[in-house]
């Protein structure tokens, strides 16, 4: 995947996360139809940039950093 594709999914990912409160990478994953590990990798950018927080609620869950 380019780095142009990685950036568009970063941006879907934040797009999607900004309809619900907190997700599961796999959801993310079935709501854009994306490969999980494609979204693995983009929500681990955007957790790198202080983009998204992590929550472990049993079970790990990424939200909007501040939302």
């Amino acid at each position: 995947m380019t780095e142009q594709n990685i950036e568009e999914l970063k941006q879907k990912v934040l797009d999607y996360l900004g309809t619900v409160e907190m997700s599961k990478n796999r959801d993310i994953a079935k709501a854009l139809e994306a490969d999980k590990k494609l979204v693995d990798k983009a929500i681990g950018a955007l957790g790198n940039e202080g983009k998204l927080e992590y929550l472990y609620l049993n079970g790990s869950f990424v939200k909007l950093a501040g939302k």
